[in-house]
């Protein structure tokens, strides 16, 4: 019998400032495995007792003081729990853990890509030439690293499509939708036959946005929004996705993330 397993990444901009949100989501969506990015808090602070609480006893965090930290909670146990450090920099960028669903061992990985500063050009941004050099390691790195059945979620930092800006002739310009990150994103999928599971599930040819800007208080209400937060599942993890989709409610509850949750559903 085949038993549906719910997996959310999010990133949350503080998780100890969310936690009214992190205790709505699970009661709402009811989670198998958080994936959270942006935690900004130690290991020795992270609310674990919290989690705990809500039935998300098995925990693989990896966070810093104030910025950066990911962290993957489950409530079914971890196995193999790593952290690998891209662009020669141990920022909290990245953990991933094997889990077991209905003898299947299906690995996940969490990523928080650098967002890259604000201009577009390694020769005068050090921000964006590590996001850059970060790409490329991904590359380079990872395809040795996964498995057959592999899930890789987070905050990519990068909208590839057109459809997934809002304005793509003038986002072209700007760090997150420059050609320059986008092949390099598209080189990571292509070197780890990742698949696009947002977009398996929504045609290319339809908006689709996880992140509004703070900056402006109309680009929710206006839907000026870009997909930065990703699903990515190699070939053989296909045919189990039965949902991928945004939770963008989250993001009109009072003071949110300015990311929505990404919520992946496998049918195993």
């Amino acid at each position: 019998m085949s038993r549906q397993i719910r997996i959310i990444s999010w990133n949350v901009n503080g998780v100890r400032s969310r936690l009214e949100h992190m205790a709505r989501l699970i009661n709402d969506l009811a989670p198998d495995v958080l994936c959270l990015q942006e935690t900004k808090v130690p290991n020795e602070l992270f609310p674990s007792a919290f989690f705990d609480d809500l039935g998300f006893s098995n925990q693989h965090i990896h966070g810093q003081k104030s910025h950066h930290g990911v962290a993957i909670l489950a409530r079914i146990p971890l196995l193999e729990p790593q952290k690998d450090v891209y662009a020669a920099q141990d920022d909290c960028r990245h953990v991933s853990v094997d889990v077991l669903l209905a003898k299947h061992m299906i690995q996940i990985h969490n990523f928080y890509v650098p967002s890259g500063g604000d201009e577009p050009d390694v020769s005068v941004n050090e921000k964006f030439a590590h996001k850059m050099r970060f790409w490329h390691d991904m590359a380079e790195q990872l395809p040795d690293r996964i498995s057959a059945k592999s899930l890789l979620v987070g905050d990519l930092n990068v909208a590839p499509r057109e459809t997934d800006v809002w304005d793509h002739k003038r986002m072209q310009k700007m760090v997150g939708h420059s050609p320059q990150e986008v092949d390099a994103l598209d080189k990571a999928m292509a070197a780890g036959q990742w698949l696009d599971f947002l977009r398996e599930m929504t045609p290319v040819e339809q908006p689709l946005y996880s992140w509004w800007t703070y900056r402006s208080k109309t680009a929710l209400e206006k839907d000026r929004g870009w997909r930065l937060d990703h699903a990515w599942g190699t070939p053989a993890l296909r045919p189990y996705l039965s949902e991928c989709q945004i939770y963008r409610e989250a993001r009109s509850w009072e003071k949110p993330s300015d990311h929505a949750p990404v919520v992946v559903d496998l049918k195993i």
